[in-house]
């Protein structure tokens, strides 16, 4: 068994009290939320990530678990002008701290600075990395300069005839002001 199928089953009080970071490398195929924003996934896409456990001193007898997690990748989405794809590196770095329910959680949230996650007998380490890099994508990609020119929806503006200037219809009204 490798340690990334253990990062999907993660025992957090004995990652912490181990201390061994785990650097791995997780194909984006394998996160299909992920996968399924991305434009043109290589086969060989794949982030590359590291999460670190440590014990502190705090509420609980053993001390508070916290968690380090850091990632970079790179994903393909689609440019929102051209639509075509656009490369998009992402980078996260988070810290977590682990409380003992999801009450504990929403209590202390709005006073905590770092993120909070309920203890769980096996944690998904991996499901938390794919949840940071969805939140890192940006909301609206673009190239920095498209490759090609956008096309606009109806045509471009050069292909719009001339239009023959109407007549204000409030123009009436305001003679009709004016003879008063």
């Amino acid at each position: 068994m490798t340690r990334q199928l253990q990062a999907s089953r993660l025992n957090m009080q004995a990652f912490a009290q181990e201390g061994v970071p785990l650097v791995e490398t997780t194909l984006l195929q394998n996160m299909e939320r992920l996968a399924q924003e991305a434009q043109g996934l290589q086969p060989d896409s794949a982030v590359n990530w590291q999460a670190r456990a440590e014990l502190r001193a705090g509420s609980g007898a053993d001390g508070d678990i916290w968690l380090h997690l850091q990632a970079k990748t790179s994903i393909p989405l689609t440019c929102q002008r051209c639509m075509g794809a656009v490369e998009t590196p992402i980078e996260v770095e988070q810290w977590y701290r682990f409380v003992a329910s999801e009450d504990i959680a929403m209590a202390e949230d709005d006073q905590s600075e770092e993120d909070l996650l309920v203890m769980a007998p096996q944690f998904d380490l991996l499901e938390v990395l794919e949840d940071e890099l969805l939140m890192a994508l940006p909301l609206v990609p673009m190239h920095e300069q498209c490759p090609v020119a956008p096309v606009l929806g109806a045509g471009d503006i050069e292909d719009v005839p001339e239009r023959a200037e109407k007549p204000n219809p409030f123009a009436v009204l305001a003679q009709l002001k004016k003879k008063n």
